[in-house]
């Protein structure tokens, strides 16, 4: 088999396009020719086409009376071939065509011919989608339909037409495609069939129910409002609560409005009877959408509040609206006009109306929380928003200007009132937020911390946000899992609907390597925060650990597809294509675009792609040593740590490139630094202890560089901290490797290959990873190389 023909059978996920000639079999066989040739001349003439098959990431398969194009470039490629197709086709009338797409694993095969051939569920459902279309129907699978409407451009021209029954009784969901110029918007005779099925049914339905004088009007009333087989799916009560739009005069009191939308959304969220979606995804939209039911349909509810709100001097008008998404009819609407300490009065009967008209069951201590006011001080509580309003600003940017001006507010707010527990929560969740991202706080700082948390839950011992601080002061501050998991079991039983409870609830599970319940949990979350890029980023993480690599792609394309600028779902994405087949172009075209963007990926130096940083270690998997070099060149301003970050990855690249003689200056300059550094923070610093690790290597103390990274391994085992226990143990292999020790770096790595590490390892990584040069011709390495990949164990 020629080496063109295994790389493009490669197992990939595919975006197909499935081209079918209508009415093809009634042509003469004169007839059938000229029609195909007319189609291949059209199909090749797009920009898509052409595109892809100059760059080899197309595959052209012909069908008979049409073809199946396989794009491997993005999503969005079939779509925008088949609206050129579709524009084109007005000029070719005698030419009808259909056609379906999907994305979707593809398997290949080589066929008599022995030239390359596709079989699998990308190629099966697109040509399942194109059977339930019409001539010039542009059909797409609901997966494709989905991850499309992420975006403005297409969102208009997709229509749900629900499922379509095809072969085998297989049911496919698909949406149609269609504007003034392209596509074909009438309702493809199949499910017109299914419709006037319905139809009868329903009819049948109602002429029994006119025969029982008893249940006519009961039996008119259930018919008309019948649900769409959409919405069938979504929760009867589940609501969105839009950000509230501020009408105060003084635009600087947008924080009053935010923070009265927040402490409503906060009380649903207790009510366990409800879906309550998250705010980081209704703050994607705005106040009153022109299209609601789109909006519900994305946020997977039925309900929507709309709300604004008018702050000036000491009085406050609160408008709100409910309304029923699905037929856009508004439930109830209500005006609070109050003095400014009525507020948490407003904000309660606001959640009560809700809960009451969405007919929610609430047990005693949800409807004593629905009606607690979290202080009885209006200006304590003023500086408390404000001070939430710069938390969120700190969360999105990581900004620690951001992070002093909360904690300032909310240290005023404590002043004012010093029994207002929930400021010391989310004082609390502020600077351990701070510890994690920015700065790390000091053990004094964190018993600090903890006094806070403690404080809050002697005022108020149901309280979910202090259950949720206290679950991160044992997570972040000092990793005690178990400890974390009881805080967060407690928070999420407080409040169903909290997402970050869940979401951190399944970060635990992660680390304590429990990764079925992990995925789980975040799938939960997702659904209470269904466009928050970071949950998908996540998720496909942990596929990545799994080496799950079709489902990490999936995941982390829907990341980026809510958020372009996601550079940790690129990086994950990066990391998938090259541990999966090793194919480094693909990770870079995955990582285009990002550079720059907000996010910290690897905030380790454990391993040494993480101290090189992982966009340049592309240059390294690729040998471009200089470049990987040049991409450190610039110096940094004078701060100490920065030029230390410089100084660990040039030398870095030079070991890896085998000129330790060459860095010596800087591995010197290098060890200075992070020797001072280790000596601050032990005994809980091991990242830096791998990383003078690597220093010693460059200078040549081999068996310091063992002692330290053993050192390392043994403090932070894989039993204790799944995730970062395997970086310390690949951590300790690679200084094996380095220093004379093959056979206990290979035995580490057959471990590896065998648990939840497919985020560094894995068979095609280690084939081109030069961290491994100095093994690569040991038997034993060889060995591992030629076997199959092991199956990932994990529970």
């Amino acid at each position: 088999m020629s080496a063109e023909v295994k790389k493009q059978i490669q197992l990939e996920i595919a975006h197909v396009l499935f081209i079918d000639i209508v009415g093809y079999s009634k042509l003469s066989i004169n007839e059938q020719h000229a029609a195909v040739d007319e189609l291949t001349q059209i199909v090749r003439a797009t920009d898509q086409f052409q595109k892809a098959d100059a760059s080899e990431r197309l595959i052209k398969i012909a069908t008979g009376d049409g073809m199946a194009l396989v794009f491997y470039t993005s999503p969005e490629a079939p779509v925008r071939c088949a609206i050129e197709l579709s524009r084109a086709l007005k000029d070719h009338p005698r030419l009808r065509l259909r056609m379906g797409i999907h994305s979707g694993p593809v398997s290949g095969v080589v066929d008599v011919t022995g030239q390359a051939n596709l079989t699998g569920a990308g190629l099966n459902l697109a040509h399942r989608a194109m059977e339930c279309g019409d001539a010039g129907h542009i059909l797409l699978s609901k997966h494709v339909a989905e991850d499309l409407e992420e975006y403005e451009e297409w969102r208009p021209r997709l229509y749900d037409l629900g499922t379509c029954e095809v072969k085998h009784g297989v049911r496919v969901g698909i949406a149609n495609l269609y504007d003034s110029e392209v596509g074909n918007p009438k309702l493809p005779k199949k499910l017109q069939a299914i419709k006037k099925h319905r139809s009868r049914v329903r009819w049948a339905e109602i002429a029994v129910a006119l025969l029982m004088l008893a249940a006519i009007t009961g039996a008119f009333v259930f018919l008309l409002r019948r649900p769409t087989r959409l919405a069938l799916a979504i929760p009867e009560k589940s609501i969105a609560v839009l950000p509230f739009e501020n009408l105060s005069e003084e635009k600087g009191n947008a924080y009053f409005a935010d923070g009265t939308q927040s402490e409503i959304m906060t009380k649903l969220a207790g009510i366990g009877d409800l879906k309550v979606i998250s705010r980081t995804s209704t703050a994607k939209y705005k106040s009153k959408p022109e299209d609601l039911k789109t909006v519900a349909r994305q946020l997977g509810v039925a309900t929507v509040l709309e709300g604004s709100v008018q702050k000036a001097g000491d009085r406050v008008r609160v408008n709100v609206q409910l309304i029923d998404a699905r037929s856009d009819m508004h439930l109830w609407a209500k005006s609070y006009d109050r003095d400014l300490k009525d507020i948490f009065a407003v904000e309660s009967g606001v959640a009560q109306e809700i809960a009451d008209t969405l007919q929610a069951k609430l047990s005693p201590s949800q409807a004593n929380a629905l009606t607690a006011a979290p202080t009885r001080d209006t200006e304590a509580y003023d500086l408390f928003l404000k001070g939430e309003y710069q938390e969120r600003q700190a969360e999105s940017t990581e900004n620690v200007e951001f992070f002093d001006r909360a904690e300032t507010f909310y240290r005023q707010a404590l002043a004012r009132d010093p029994n207002f527990a929930l400021a010391y929560a989310r004082l609390a969740n502020s600077r351990l937020n701070r510890h994690w991202f920015s700065n790390r706080l000091t053990s004094a700082q964190l018993e600090e911390v903890k006094s806070d948390i403690e404080r809050a839950l002697a005022i108020a011992p149901d309280l979910p946000d202090a259950y949720l601080a206290l679950a991160l002061f044992h997570y972040w501050g000092h990793r005690d899992y178990d400890s974390a998991l009881r805080a967060t079991d407690r928070a999420v039983e407080l409040q169903p609907s909290n997402a970050i409870s869940r979401q951190l609830r399944a970060a635990i599970y992660r680390r304590r390597g429990e990764w079925r319940r992990s995925l789980a949990e975040f799938e939960r979350a997702l659904e209470l925060d269904p466009r928050d890029a970071g949950i998908p980023t996540e998720m496909g993480n942990a596929y990545l650990f799994l080496r799950r690599w079709n489902e990490a792609e999936r995941a982390l394309g829907r990341a980026l597809a809510l958020d372009p600028q996601n550079i940790n779902a690129a990086y994950h994405l990066a990391q998938t294509y090259t541990n999966s087949t090793g194919d480094i172009q693909r990770a870079r075209r995955a990582s285009e675009g990002v550079q720059g963007a907000k996010g910290q990926v690897s905030p380790y130096g454990i391993l040494i792609s993480q101290m090189i940083r992982e966009d340049v270690y592309l240059d390294v998997l690729e040998r471009h040593f200089p470049d990987a070099l040049r991409a450190w060149d610039e110096v940094p301003g004078n701060f100490r740590d920065e030029r230390l970050r410089q100084l660990k990855a040039r030398v870095g690249i030079q070991v890896l490139a085998g000129q330790n003689v060459a860095a010596k200056s800087e591995c010197d300059q290098a060890r200075v630094l992070l020797e001072a550094q280790l000596a601050e923070r032990r005994p809980s610093d091991h990242t830096s202890a791998s990383e003078v690790a690597w220093i010693y290597v460059c200078l040549g103390r081999n068996a310091d560089a063992l002692r330290i990274a053993r050192e390392a391994a043994e403090s932070m085992p894989i039993e204790k901290d799944a995730l970062v226990g395997t970086y310390f143990l690949l951590g300790l292999a690679q200084i094996e490797a380095h220093t004379g020790q093959p056979e206990e770096a290979v035995k580490i790595l057959r471990q590896l290959l065998t648990i939840p590490a497919g985020e560094y390892i894995s068979v095609a990584r280690l084939k081109i990873d030069p961290v491994w040069d100095p093994i690569r011709n040991d038997p034993g390495f060889q060995k591992l190389l030629s076997e199959p990949e092991p199956e990932t164990v994990y529970k």
